[in-house]
């Protein structure tokens, strides 16, 4: 606030300092070191939205607004300290469009008003609706304490789309790729969900029929992962198709992501048996958390199970998407959640899985 307070007497006092206000702050004899420290601020402000870019995209992928990326883990003592290195590549393509698109800082001066007043506007909507939903204030109550804030950053945000022709299009269209490829996620998703729960078995049902006509039982455990515990895996059917056997200690595991930023090892783990050959597991992991199965797993002999990695398989399934003609969405998002889908990490890395325990089971769909 001393800096810009300021460069604004500066300029009262010569308006021909307008020209580059910062840099005439100081006499020239210490403009050299000056632009070294305008440079180190560059450099900690350009590592401040790497981190904040890294967080963002990990903490969407925990809450399932985006696909699986790979996560890489820099600090054996801050789980926080993170490295994405696609996101990476997306900001360094970001950033050289920029350069080529606005060329001067000053061009780029349009683009950066309008992020910052559209970042507040949309700060003062969740104020408010954490204000409303989670401190159970009455609705006239916050908006009468939000609402003030909100009228100040829609005349900063009012302002600034005068300047839209001029460089301020690009955050606004940055943000509606962004919004659009959530949407498409979230509805390709939710379609994937309704078609494959069509040909699904109830895992109930499975259990029943096994009990009557039981397969060639094998030793060892087999965890079956899955987003629905209700209904048989799809890695699990193919295996009793196929290969005709079951194990003798059977996992249907389900990964589940809480609101809260970390969960602790009593809530871990969430174990039901389901019958001598069944067990229904639940992992909890908070939205800050990367998910550790096996080490999640070795927590559950708390609970009874003597889990040994070496002696488990995990069975995953692998789901190769082909586009349809009636898929329920428009075409183009149909080809857009088919390569955003491609674009995802592979679950055995991203759940830390060791890959010599890993069966993979692949299948076809249409969406």
């Amino acid at each position: 606030m001393i800096n810009y307070f300021g460069q604004g007497a500066l300029v009262l006092a010569d308006p021909s300092a307008i020209e580059n206000p910062f840099y005439r702050l100081v006499p020239e004899i210490l403009l050299l070191p000056l632009v070294v420290l305008a440079t180190a601020a560059t450099v900690i402000a350009s590592q401040a939205v790497m981190t904040g870019a890294f967080s963002l995209f990990r903490q969407a992928v925990q809450l399932g607004l985006l696909p699986r990326f790979e996560v890489r883990y820099t600090s054996e003592t801050h789980a926080g300290q993170i490295y994405l290195p696609r996101v990476n590549r997306l900001l360094l393509i970001g950033v050289v469009l920029l350069v080529l698109l606005f060329r001067t800082s000053s061009g780029l001066a349009s683009a950066y008003g309008i992020a910052v007043s559209t970042t507040m506007v949309v700060d003062g909507i969740m104020g408010f609706v954490v204000v409303w939903k989670l401190w159970n204030w009455r609705a006239a109550t916050a908006a009468a304490v939000i609402l003030p804030f909100v009228v100040v950053d829609m005349s900063f945000f009012a302002a600034n789309l005068l300047k839209l022709f001029e460089g301020a299009w690009v955050p606004l269209l940055f943000g509606i790729a962004v919004a659009v490829m959530i949407w498409t996620w979230r509805r390709g998703a939710s379609i994937l969900v309704v078609k494959t729960r069509r040909i699904e078995v109830p895992l109930a049902d499975l259990i029943k029929s096994l009990e009557k006509r039981p397969p060639h039982i094998v030793k060892g455990t087999a965890v079956f992962l899955t987003s629905d515990p209700s209904f048989v895996p799809t890695a699990l059917m193919h295996n009793l198709k196929h290969n005709k056997v079951l194990h003798e200690h059977n996992v249907v595991l389900t990964i589940i992501t809480t609101d809260t930023p970390r969960v602790t090892d009593e809530e871990r783990v969430t174990m039901t048996t389901l019958s001598p050959l069944f067990v229904r597991v639940a992992l909890k992991f908070g939205y800050m958390e990367q998910p550790n199965i096996p080490k999640a797993l070795a927590i559950a002999r708390k609970h009874g199970w003597n889990f040994d990695i070496m002696s488990t398989s995990f069975f995953l399934s692998r789901r190769s998407l082909k586009p349809q003609a009636h898929a329920g969405i428009p075409r183009w998002q149909d080809r857009l959640f088919i390569a955003l889908a491609r674009f995802a990490n592979d679950a055995t890395d991203y759940f830390q899985i060791p890959t010599g325990r890993v069966v993979e089971v692949g299948t076809q769909v249409t969406i």
